[in-house]
């Protein structure tokens, strides 16, 4: 791994899997994305000449992280877990949900995780299985597989497994059900425990940067102009986060200009309700990025 300047940043994150593709809407959104023809090199400048991106398995960064070679990581929970490093988890980017489980075939005769004493359990996450079942003092064989866990038991080559699930979907869709939960997971920005306080004011700058975009998902700017007798009525109906601002139109006595940030779910039924309450000219704008 190549070496850096001393107080620059860098920030090893996910090169495939599940969560890349929303970590990499979340760095673009934030200001934190590749420089232009650096997206597809192992380590990548960014528009902050003090940050570097690392592109990495995510399965790798909280090694990374732990031992220094990244100063900060982008990973799932649940891969910190499985490695048990040493690491500060500083925001929890509200993504990648998901929960680690114990599933078996629809047709096992195992209701709950005692029922497979002396059984084999796949999973990707031997570490996390073993603590689980070794806390609960059942004994069992974990065996480790690469990939396409759901399909072990039905080839004969485990009795239940132990992995991740959104939705649950996929466990049905293999005639699987779940017996036990493990832990709940999401991605997270995670730290050198020395980085962090080393490159204190660095590491609080990227962790601001992303949480902005986290606060303002599923948010949005409305604008609009109010005759002043109608005012009352459109902030009755318009609290937005800490309540409407109200500003003058310089070219109108009669108008006030209002502005408030709301749920984009709430969007389709407000409007109506703003016209109604005496609102025109309503412009709808998608905010990016959101700081308190």
């Amino acid at each position: 791994m190549s070496s850096r300047p001393s107080d620059r940043v860098r920030l090893a994150v996910p090169n495939k899997g599940r969560i890349a593709g929303p970590v990499r809407e979340i760095l673009e959104k934030s200001g934190l994305h590749a420089a232009e023809g650096n997206d597809r090199r192992l380590i990548a400048q960014t528009r902050d000449p003090e940050v570097e991106i690392l592109y990495a398995r995510p399965a790798d960064i909280p090694g990374y992280v732990a031992t220094g070679v990244a100063d900060l990581g982008i990973t799932g929970h649940d891969m910190v877990a499985e490695r048990g490093v040493r690491v500060a988890e500083l925001l929890d980017l509200q993504v990648g949900k998901a929960r680690l489980v114990v599933a078996v075939p629809e047709e096992s005769a195992a209701k709950k995780v005692a029922d497979l004493a002396g059984a084999r359990i796949a999973t990707e996450f031997p570490r996390l299985a073993e603590a689980f079942f070794a806390g609960k003092d059942i004994a069992v064989s974990v065996v480790r597989v690469g990939g396409a866990c759901e399909a072990t038991p039905h080839l004969g080559i485990a009795d239940a497994i132990v992995d991740l699930t959104a939705s649950g979907d996929t466990l049905r869709t293999h005639h699987l059900r779940e017996i036990a939960e493990i832990i709940e997971t999401s991605t997270r920005l995670i730290g050198n425990e020395a980085s962090v306080g080393e490159k204190a004011e660095k590491v609080e700058e990227i962790r601001v940067a992303l949480e902005s975009v986290v606060r303002a998902r599923g948010q949005c700017y409305l604008m609009m102009n109010v005759n002043r007798p109608s005012l009352e009525k459109v902030k009755r109906v318009l609290p937005g986060l800490s309540g409407p601002t109200v500003m003058e139109v310089a070219s109108s006595e009669d108008l006030v200009a209002v502005h408030a940030v709301v749920g984009e779910d709430r969007i389709y039924r407000l409007i109506p309700l703003l016209k109604k309450a005496g609102a025109r000219d309503i412009l709808v704008v998608p905010i990016d990025r959101m700081v308190r």
